[in-house]
């Protein structure tokens, strides 16, 4: 489970924290002559060394970085608007199993240095609520995304997203720590303040579409954090 959760952490910090919209952008622009992506592949096979630190794993760094660079060109190459969230998602799904073939030949090795793995899992939680749940819940509610008459400079860039990041990660603090009436106050919170939001914009679409994302960001964390205590 260490071995594991070491390999899954070096990927969502690659992939989502240290990969910046700007990145993604000049890749799918680009493609194979982008720089990034080879920087980007490069950056995996460090991070899973650095994570795993033991030169006799000295082939698991390479292979996944080697095969993350070929799973990213071939998305890049069969990209296309109307297949751009069906890739992602192979995408990601390539990637996750590349990373259990991997575990599975470190099965019965050593690890270099011992990690607690209720911290680890912890840590991978909290990391997954971050940057790749706001990516992954842009591409499910992308295909809904309302045209309003709200002015986009009235909020602050991003905000949404850090806002979606905070609330899930506080979300999670609540239920590992058994305080799920944290989880009710949080809801009646974000209820208020987006009340006159909605009140003004007069636009049940956009109501709906505000509710899938704020139920599927509720939903994601605490199915997180049941999972993790599940497992600790």
């Amino acid at each position: 489970m260490v071995l594991l959760l070491k390999l899954l952490l070096a990927h969502l910090i690659g992939d989502f924290i240290l990969q910046s919209d700007r990145w993604v952008k000049e890749k799918e622009e680009k493609k194979l002559a982008s720089g990034k992506l080879y920087i980007h592949a490069l950056l995996h096979a460090l991070l899973t060394f650095l994570f795993l630190w033991d030169i006799t794993f000295w082939y698991i760094p390479m292979i996944i970085g080697i095969t993350h660079f070929f799973i990213d060109a071939a998305k890049l190459l069969l990209q296309r608007p109307g297949n751009k969230r069906f890739l992602f998602f192979a995408d990601q799904l390539l990637h996750l199993l590349v990373i259990f073939i991997m575990w599975c030949l470190m099965l019965g090795a050593p690890p270099a240095f011992s990690w607690s793995a209720k911290q680890l899992l912890l840590l991978t939680g909290a990391l997954f609520l971050t940057f790749p749940t706001s990516i992954i819940i842009k591409v499910i509610i992308s295909v809904y995304t309302p045209k309003t008459e709200m002015e986009k400079d009235d909020s602050l860039e991003n905000a949404g997203k850090y806002i979606g990041i905070l609330e899930r990660l506080l979300v999670f603090v609540f239920i590992v720590s058994g305080h799920w009436e944290g989880v009710g106050f949080l809801i009646a919170a974000k209820s208020i303040f987006r009340f006159s939001d909605l009140t003004q914009a007069k636009d049940r679409k956009l109501t709906e579409y505000i509710l899938i994302g704020t139920l599927l960001s509720f939903g994601t964390a605490i199915l997180s954090a049941i999972v993790c205590l599940s497992l600790l």
